[in-house]
């Protein structure tokens, strides 16, 4: 397997793993958590060389920072840390909304310093626009936590172009993260020209479609009972849509066999070819699932082979949104 790093951001540089580690499903959302599996994948990403390691405050909630922490201790130099604040809950896991405001983020940021068990952060991203709070103020405090050594970079999730210009003008944003595969192209038309203009990095979460684009998902029925994609909060995996959805994972499946690859890396080699300053953060909870995402390294693709893939997923055939509920989405 090729190890490689990337660099996300121009003017506040954070040179990473080129393939990244998605660490929430290790404790909530994508079916039931096991904490020692979670611990072992992440230690064997870093040996594979993954080093990019992607947590929030609000996933368990609380509780994977403490499991990311247990996972790296004694190996903090070895990693680049990032994690979230903006999404509220509380510790029944009830969501409060998102805050933005420049007491809660020096709170939120350490309360996460405290679980994870360092003494900074590499990158510190907004996990969601709080619209009732000026970015300026939001980003003003977060470059505090920089002047304080507790951060070292800053970024935004799920940002519009114009309010990353704004964040920008206040501190160098080092990386967006947002959602970005074959399935999800949005941001090509406002916010990866403005990312590329003002040298900012992209952080591709859910890089394989939230799982379907791996082959894996063949039903609703093929998800555990306690996995968030079976309900109305992920429209792409319901019904007709999933239907719909799956005989396009069979086009990428199709082609993958031809590459003597899986669809999963097929498709992350896509998102790694868009750019070499895009850096995807697949997630998983196993250790040979973690270790089929890392062979998508080596695998490269021609500008026919790019094309033969963006026919076989044309833009906008992905049938549902997103999410259920696009509202805390900065549009």
């Amino acid at each position: 397997m090729a190890t490689s790093t990337r660099t996300l951001g121009a003017t506040s540089p954070l040179t990473v793993s080129a393939l990244g580690l998605g660490c929430m499903g290790m404790s909530e959302f994508y079916g039931t958590g096991d904490e020692q599996s979670g611990i072992d994948t992440i230690r064997r990403a870093i040996d594979l060389g993954v080093t990019f390691l992607d947590t929030a405050d609000m996933y368990g909630p609380f509780i994977n920072e403490e499991l990311v922490g247990r996972a790296i201790a004694g190996r903090r130099d070895e990693v680049q840390l990032a994690t979230k604040f903006g999404n509220v809950r509380d510790q029944d896991g009830a969501r409060l909304g998102i805050d933005g405001s420049p007491d809660y983020v020096r709170k939120a940021c350490d309360a996460s310093l405290r679980r994870l068990g360092v003494d900074h952060i590499d990158l510190y991203y907004q996990h969601r626009v709080d619209r009732s709070v000026p970015i300026e103020e939001t980003v003003g405090a977060m470059a505090g936590l920089v002047e304080d050594g507790k951060v070292g970079h800053l970024g935004l999730s799920e940002a519009s172009a114009a309010t990353i210009r704004r964040a920008h003008a206040v501190h160098p944003i080092t990386a967006l993260q947002t959602e970005y595969s074959l399935f999800t192209r949005d941001l090509e038309d406002e916010v990866r020209p403005t990312l590329l203009e003002l040298g900012i990095g992209l952080v591709s979460y859910s890089p394989l479609g939230r799982g379907i684009l791996t082959g894996a998902i063949t039903s609703e029925s093929s998800l555990e009972l306690s996995d968030s994609r079976r309900t109305a909060y992920f429209p792409r995996f319901q019904g007709e849509a999933l239907e719909a959805n799956l005989a396009l994972v069979e086009n990428v499946a199709e082609l993958a066999a031809q590459k003597g690859c899986t669809a999963g890396q097929l498709a992350l080699a896509w998102v790694l070819a868009q750019g070499a300053d895009i850096v995807p953060i697949p997630g998983t909870k196993r250790v040979r699932y973690l270790e089929e995402n890392a062979g998508a390294l080596d695998v490269r693709l021609s500008g026919q082979e790019l094309a033969a893939l963006e026919a076989a997923v044309p833009r906008g055939s992905v049938v549902g949104e997103r999410y259920g509920d696009m509202n805390s989405i900065d549009r």
